[in-house]
């Protein structure tokens, strides 16, 4: 196997890390390596954010779930969604842009996420782990006004960063699906009951499937942070659907 591979097989979420800063010189390369990241039409449609101020990470600690570690991690970088830039230039440059749609915010996401998982392979690459916070999407409102984001900027993902104490690195990964569940030849293949089964027995363990998925629904799918977040960006998507002036957008054309 050979190192990207390795990387990519062993990487797991981090949540402790050692009291250890991060190089300035190993950060660039972190932060770099996302910039490298494959982007719709080379227009990197990203912000990163390094968050450095300390009481602005004690905030984002209690805002994303009440999770303290968020505060001790020596490196927090949020990957904004941003369609802004680049109408804001097609209005400098004259160009009478339409006003942004929900597509351009999916395929900003996209783009965010890729950047952000390209800096999750290189900080692993060089011994960082790292942990996403999907809660950052969460609570919307609250983070765009925190974090200054102007109308097309959304805040996609947020990665905490740092050096994984030794109980970390010999903490065992969860497995995953094997691939027969997974990939999907030519066309998409609903399972059956037996068949989901079969294929989230890797989750359930020594559980009834029954028992594990009642568990994981409740404590996630039903889950009032759930509900919230999806409330959250329901209310940002109309935000894009009437734009600034309040007007819906037109109806393409017959």
């Amino acid at each position: 196997m050979n190192p990207t591979l390795e990387g990519l097989f062993t990487r797991k979420s981090v949540r402790v890390f050692l009291e250890k800063p991060i190089p300035e010189a190993v950060k660039r390369d972190i932060l770099t390596a996302a910039a490298q990241a494959p982007t719709a039409g080379n227009q990197q449609l990203y912000t990163i954010l390094d968050i450095t101020d300390r009481t602005l990470k004690d905030r984002l600690a209690v805002s994303c779930d009440h999770q303290p570690f968020i505060a001790a991690a020596p490196l927090v970088l949020i990957f904004c969604a941003d369609v802004q830039k680049w109408y804001d230039l097609y209005l400098e440059t004259g160009c009478a842009p339409r006003l942004p749609g929900a597509g351009d915010l999916m395929l900003a996401v996209t783009d965010a996420a890729i950047a952000a998982q390209n800096a999750v392979v290189a900080a692993w690459s060089m011994g960082v782990g790292s942990c996403y916070i999907g809660d950052v999407m969460e609570r919307c409102e609250e983070h765009r006004a925190m974090l200054g984001l102007p109308e097309y900027v959304f805040p996609a993902a947020m990665l905490v960063l740092g050096y994984p104490t030794p109980q970390q690195l010999e903490r065992e990964k969860p497995p995953r699906m094997d691939l027969t569940y997974v990939v999907h030849e030519n066309g998409y293949r609903r399972m059956d009951g037996a068949r989901l089964r079969e294929a989230f027995s890797v989750h359930a363990g020594a559980r009834t499937p029954e028992d594990w998925c009642r568990a994981f629904c409740q404590r996630k799918y039903q889950s009032g942070f759930s509900r919230e977040m999806t409330r959250s960006v329901l209310r940002y998507l109309d935000a894009f659907r009437f734009g600034r002036t309040g007007e819906a957008e037109a109806p393409p054309a017959e």
